[in-house]
C-alpha cells in the first residue's frame, strides 16, 4: 500500500506553480474543499500567527488528505517536537520559519525525517496509510521521507547571505521569503518592490537554481510584484488568508449592492412605494 500522495511536491517537481490558502482563524473540515474549490494546490496552517491548538491544526490535516490538497503546517521556530505530532496526525510538510544558517536547515532536516536520514520517533501506522500497518515499516518510513516537503523561511539579511548553503542542505525542498520579516529586517518594512528586496530574491533565486530547490514567496500581494517575484522563478507561492479572503469577498458584494442603489432612478432611491 503506498502513501497518501504529496501532490504539491509533485506539482512543484514538474516545474509547476504551486499556490498556498493560508489559514488563521477557518476549523470546519469544509476548509480543503473551498481550497480546491478555489484552485489552490495546498493548505498553509499558520500555529505560529494562528491561535491553533493541536488538535484543531491536525483535524485540517486529516480533513484534507482526501481532497488532494496537501497539508502543510507552519510551526513556530524551533518547535520541531510539535512539527513531528503534526506530521504523526495528517500533515505532510513543515513551514519552518527564521532559519539563518545551514545548521538550523540541517537540524529541520533530519528532525523530520525517518532514519537513516534523520531521527523522527516511530508513532505506529500514520494517517497517510490511513492507519493500516504497513507491510514493511523500513519501507513505510523511506516512502514517508519521500512525500514530505521541508519548508524552511528566509527571513533576515543573514539568512539571504547565508542563502547557498542552506540550499545546500540534503532534505531542504522549498527556501520561502517571508517577504514583511525580511523587509523589516532590511529596514524598508513592507515595501515589497523596493530594490533591497528585489536584490535578496536574486540573491536566494541563484541559491535555488544552483541546487535544485524551490524559491517560494510569501506576503506578495500586488499584481506587479506578484509577476516579479514569479518571474523570478518562485514556484511555491502562499497566496492569502482566509481573513483576507473574507474581506475581499464581502466588500465586493458590499460595494456591489451599495452601487446599485447609487445606480438607481432617482425617485426610487428611498425605496417607496405607490
Amino acid at each position: 500500500m503506498a502513501p497518501v500522495q504529496n501532490t504539491t511536491k509533485r506539482k512543484l517537481a514538474e516545474g509547476g506553480l504551486a499556490l498556498g490558502f493560508l489559514v488563521h482563524h477557518l476549523r470546519t473540515v469544509a476548509v480543503p474543499h473551498l481550497a480546491a474549490a478555489s484552485d489552490h494546490d495546498f493548505l498553509f496552517i499558520d500555529t505560529e500567527h494562528g491561535a491553533f491548538s493541536i488538535q484543531e491544526a491536525t483535524q485540517l490535516c486529516l480533513a484534507a488528505l482526501p481532497t488532494g490538497i496537501t497539508p502543510l503546517v507552519r510551526v513556530c521556530h524551533g518547535a520541531l517536537h510539535e512539527a513531528t505530532r503534526m506530521l504523526d496526525n495528517g500533515a505532510l510538510g513543515i513551514v519552518v520559519p527564521h532559519i539563518d544558517t545551514a545548521k538550523q536547515a540541517r537540524h529541520v532536516a533530519e528532525a523530520l525525517r525517518y532514519p537513516p536520514a534523520g531521527t523522527r520517533s516511530w508513532g505506529g501506522p500514520p494517517p497517510a496509510y490511513l492507519y493500516q500497518p504497513p507491510a514493511d515499516v523500513a519501507e513505510a518510513q523511506a516512502a514517508l521521507n519521500a512525500q514530505l516537503l521541508t519548508v524552511v523561511m528566509i527571513e533576515t539579511a543573514e539568512a539571504v547571505g547565508n542563502a547557498a548553503d542552506i540550499a545546500a542542505v540534503d532534505g531542504i525542498d522549498v527556501l520561502l521569503i517571508g517577504s514583511f520579516d525580511l523587509t523589516s529586517d532590511l529596514g524598508i518594512a513592507g515595501q515589497m518592490g523596493h530594490p533591497k528586496l528585489i536584490e535578496a530574491y536574486e540573491t536566494v533565486a541563484r541559491a535555488c537554481r544552483k541546487h535544485g530547490k524551490v524559491l517560494g514567496a510569501g506576503g506578495i500581494n500586488g499584481a506587479e510584484d506578484a509577476h516579479r517575484y514569479i518571474g523570478m522563478g518562485a514556484r511555491f507561492v502562499t497566496n492569502a488568508s482566509d481573513h483576507a479572503y473574507l474581506l475581499e469577498g464581502a466588500r465586493a458584494r458590499t460595494g456591489m449592492l451599495r452601487a446599485a442603489l447609487a445606480a438607481a432612478p432617482a425617485g426610487k432611491k428611498k425605496g417607496k412605494s405607490r
